[in-house]
C-alpha cells in the first residue's frame, strides 16, 4: 500500500481525497489544512481519516507521497525541504494533472468495460458454441450455446484444464501445434454431432497464446441452410448489425473489391459508399499497405496495423481477418479504430514535457546557504531585484555562486515560467558569440544554415538571459549588447530588420570592471547599463561563519552521489578548513570535501583531518613584495614603484602556478586578456625575457 498525505483542504484536496479513496493499493493517512472547516477536512472526518492543521505530526510517519494542493509555492518548497528527499512531494499543478489523467483513464476503462459487455452479449447471443483457452490450456470462454450443446455450465469448466474438463475438443493439440483445424466433424459424449473450427490465437510476434473453437450442431445447420443461401436476407441482417457498430467496418470480396461498409466507416474516412463499394481495397488508404489484400493472399488475420486513411489522412489502427465459408476463403473483414484522439493526447503530453524542459532555472533562494551578514545583504538585494525588471550585475570571485543567484532571481520573478537561457561569454569566440546571441540571416557567412537562425536573445524573449563572464566580451560585441539593452531590439548578423525582444538580463563577472574601463577593455556606457542593480557575492574567506553549514550540505550531496553514509566532520577538520584561505571559494571547498570522502574507508562516518589530501593549509600572505626584495629609495617615482611591485608579484604568481596563465589570471582576479597585457607591458611574455613560458597545462583540482 502506498501512503498519501493531502496538504490543502479546498476543492482540489476534496477531489483528490475522493479519487484516492476509490483506488486500490492507496491509503490516505491524513488531510492537513489551517482552516478546521475546510471541505476536505470535513470529508476526511466523515470517512474516519486523521486530520490536522499542522503537517509536522504526519511527517513523523512513513509517507510515500505528499500531495500539496494549497496553490502556495512557499508551502511546496517548505515540504520539499522538510522531507529532504525522503518522500515524493507533488505540487498542486501536477496533482491536478494526475487527477485529470485518472479521470480520463476511468472514462477509457468504462468504455472498455461497456465494449466487453457488448462483446459478451454478442458471444452469448450466437447459436454457435464457443470455447477459448489460454496458453496454459485453461478455459477462458464458454458461451451459452456451448453450455446447451455440451451439457455443462460455464461455472463447471471455467479455469479448468481443457483436457480434463472436455476431453475430445482437440484444442490442446491446436495449442501445441499452432495450426488451424477447419470444418472438423466431431461426436460429443452426449451423442450430438457438431462441426467445428479450431484456430490458434497468435500475438504480434506470431507466438501461440491461446486457441478458440467455434462449433454448431449439424442438424441446426441443415435447418438453416435455406436461410444461409438467401444471400440478400443474410446481407440485410448483417448490414443492420454492422450499421449499429461504432467501429468502422470494411468488407471486401475474394477479388479485393469493396462489398460493404458501415456508417461509422464513412464518418471516420469521409468516403461515401459509392466511393468504396466495387472499388479496390486500397482506395481508402492514403499511407500504408492494404491489409485486406494481405489477408486474401495469406488467409491469415492481421491485427493492430497502423496506417492513414481517407482524404484527411486519419491515423487509424486496423484489425483484419479472413472470411471463411465452408472451408473456402470468401473475402476479408476489417475493423478500423480511430487513433486521432490518442495522437492528439500524445502531442499535448509532449508539448507539456517540452514546456517543463524549458524551465531550466534549477535553483531557488532556498538552495543558497549562508547566514553571514555579507550573504544576508546579497540575498536581500537579489530578492528585491527579482521583483523588478531591472538588469542585475552579479559580482564576485570565481566559485562564489553567481550562477546560483541568477537561477534564484529568475525563479523568484514573474518570468519563472518562461525561458531561462545561460550563456558563458568566455567559452565562445567573438564571431561565434555574436551569432549565438543575436542570430543570423541566411547567407550571412559561410556555413550559415538555410533560413537563418534565431539568436539566444530571441529564444529568451519573455524570460531571462544570464550572461556569465561578461567581462570577457569583446568591445564590438559589447556595443551590440548595449543596443539591445537600450532599444529592446536585436538585429541579426547579416540582417537589417530590428526584431523587438522582451528579455530580462542578468550579467555576472569576476573581473574588476572599473579597472577594465580604465584600461579600455570595457565600455563605460555598457557598464552603467549593467550596473543598475549590482550585487556583490562575498568570497568564502569573508564569510567563514557559513563554512560549517556549507560543508555539511556538501557532505549530504556527496552521500547521494557516491552512495556513502558520512554523518559529519570532526572539530579538528573544521579547524583546518577555517584556517585555509579558500581562493577557489565554494567550488574549491566542494573539491576538497569530495576528494576527502573518496579517500575515506567505506565504513568511516566522520571526516577526519587526515582524510583531507592534500591537507589545506593557510595560504602565504599575498602582500605585494617584502622590503628586502624591493628597497625603497628617496626620490623614487610612484608609478615606477608600482610597476616594479606589479612585475615582482606577477613573477611570483606565475611561479606558484607552474606558469599556467589561466590559473594565474584566476588567482590575480583579472581576465586572461588583462594578464597577457600586463605580461607584455613588463616584458614577461617570453619575447624579451630569457625564460620563455612553456605551453599551458590546465590545472586539475584533483591532482595533489
Amino acid at each position: 500500500m502506498k501512503r498519501f498525505l493531502i496538504v490543502g483542504g479546498g476543492k482540489g484536496g476534496t477531489a483528490l481525497l475522493r479519487t484516492l479513496r476509490e483506488m486500490d493499493r492507496v491509503t490516505v493517512v491524513g488531510v492537513v489544512d489551517i482552516e478546521p472547516g475546510a471541505p476536505a477536512i470535513n470529508e476526511a472526518q466523515r470517512l474516519g481519516i486523521p486530520t490536522g492543521n499542522n503537517v509536522s505530526p504526519f511527517l513523523r510517519e512513513e509517507l510515500d507521497v505528499i500531495l500539496e494542493v494549497t496553490g502556495k509555492p512557499k508551502v511546496y518548497r517548505d515540504l520539499c525541504q522538510r522531507t529532504d528527499g525522503r518522500t515524493l512531494v507533488v505540487s498542486g499543478e501536477v496533482a491536478n494533472l494526475i487527477m485529470h489523467l485518472i479521470e480520463e483513464k476511468e472514462q477509457w476503462f468504462e468504455a472498455w468495460r461497456q465494449r466487453q459487455l457488448e462483446l459478451d452479449a454478442i458471444v452469448n447471443s450466437t447459436h454457435d458454441g464457443m470455447i477459448a483457452v489460454n496458453r496454459h490450456g485453461e478455459i477462458t470462454l464458454f458461451n451459452r450455446a456451448a453450455e446447451r450443446l455440451i451439457g455443462m455450465t460455464a461455472q463447471q469448466v471455467m479455469g479448468r484444464s481443457i483436457a480434463e474438463a472436455i476431453s475430445n475438443t482437440r484444442l490442446d493439440r491446436v495449442l501445441a501445434s499452432g495450426r488451424s483445424e477447419l470444418n472438423q466433424s466431431l461426436v460429443l459424449t452426449n451423442g450430438k454431432q457438431i462441426v467445428t473450427n479450431r484456430e490458434p490465437v497468435l500475438d504480434r510476434a506470431g507466438n501461440t497464446i491461446g486457441a478458440v473453437a467455434v462449433f454448431r450442431d449439424i442438424t441446426e445447420v441443415q435447418a438453416l441452410t435455406q436461410q444461409v443461401t438467401d444471400l440478400q436476407s443474410m446481407k440485410s441482417h448483417l448490414q443492420a448489425i454492422i450499421d449499429s457498430s461504432d467501429d468502422a467496418i470494411s468488407v471486401v470480396d475474394t477479388e479485393g473489391n469493396g462489398v460493404l461498409i458501415n456508417p461509422a466507416y464513412t464518418r471516420l474516412t469521409g468516403l461515401a459508399p459509392e466511393e468504396v463499394i466495387g472499388k479496390p481495397a486500397d482506395t481508402d488508404i492514403s499511407e500504408g499497405e492494404s491489409m485486406h489484400m494481405k489477408v486474401l493472399k495469406t488467409g491469415k488475420p492481421f491485427r493492430g496495423v497502423p496506417m492513414k486513411v481517407g482524404p484527411h489522412r486519419k491515423d487509424v489502427v486496423v484489425n483484419v481477418a479472413p472470411i471463411v465459408i465452408e472451408g473456402k476463403l470468401k473475402g476479408s473483414v476489417g475493423i478500423i479504430h480511430d487513433m486521432s484522439e490518442i495522437k492528439q493526447l500524445t502531442r499535448e503530453l509532449e508539448r507539456a514535457r517540452r514546456i517543463i524542459r524549458t524551465l531550466e532555472a534549477k535553483y531557488t533562494f532556498d538552495d543558497i546557504i549562508g547566514e553571514s551578514e555579507e550573504m544576508r545583504i546579497a540575498l536581500r538585494q537579489a530578492k528585491q531585484g527579482a521583483r523588478t525588471r531591472a538588469t542585475v550585475l552579479l559580482r564576485g570571485e570565481s566559485g562564489t555562486g553567481k550562477e546560483l543567484f541568477a537561477h534564484a532571481i529568475h525563479h523568484d520573478s514573474t518570468r519563472k515560467f518562461s525561458q531561462f537561457v545561460r550563456v558563458n561569454c568566455a567559452a565562445l569566440s567573438e564571431s561565434l558569440l555574436e551569432s549565438e546571441l543575436f542570430g543570423y540571416e541566411e547567407g550571412a557567412f559561410t556555413g550559415a544554415q538555410r533560413g537563418g537562425k534565431k539568436g539566444l536573445f530571441e529564444e529568451a524573449s519573455g524570460g531571462t538571459i544570464f550572461l556569465d563572464e561578461i567581462g570577457e566580451m569583446s568591445t564590438s560585441t559589447q556595443a551590440k549588447l548595449l543596443r539591445v539593452l537600450q532599444e529592446k531590439e536585436v538585429v541579426r548578423v547579416g540582417g537589417t530588420k530590428a526584431i523587438p525582444v522582451d528579455v530580462r538580463v542578468i550579467a555576472a563577472t569576476h573581473v574588476d570592471l572599473e579597472k577594465a574601463i580604465r584600461e579600455g577593455c570595457f565600455r563605460e556606457d555598457l557598464y552603467y547599463r549593467l550596473n543598475m542593480l549590482p550585487i556583490y557575492i562575498p568570497p568564502l574567506r569573508r564569510r567563514k561563519s557559513d563554512l560549517e553549514a556549507l560543508a555539511l550540505f556538501l557532505v549530504k550531496k556527496f552521500n547521494q552521489e557516491y552512495g556513502r553514509h558520512v554523518s559529519g566532520i570532526s572539530p579538528e577538520t573544521f579547524a583546518a578548513l577555517r584556517a585555509y584561505d579558500w581562493s577557489g571559494n565554494v567550488r574549491e571547498l566542494e573539491n576538497v570535501l569530495g576528494r576527502a570522502m573518496i579517500n575515506m574507508s567505506f565504513h568511516d562516518q566522520i571526516i577526519q583531518k587526515d582524510h583531507l589530501l592534500p591537507l589545506p593549509v593557510p595560504r602565504p600572505s599575498t602582500s605585494p613584495v617584502s622590503e628586502s626584495l624591493l628597497p625603497i629609495q628617496e626620490g623614487d617615482v610612484l608609478q615606477d614603484l608600482l610597476d616594479s611591485v606589479e612585475r615582482e608579484h606577477l613573477l611570483r604568481v606565475l611561479e606558484r602556478t607552474n606558469r599556467n596563465k589561466t590559473e594565474a589570471a584566476r588567482r590575480l582576479g583579472i581576465s586572461v586578456r588583462s594578464l597577457y597585457y600586463k605580461l607584455g607591458k613588463h616584458g614577461l611574455d617570453g619575447k624579451n625575457e630569457k625564460e620563455a613560458f612553456t605551453e599551458e597545462i590546465p590545472l586539475d583540482n584533483n591532482r595533489e
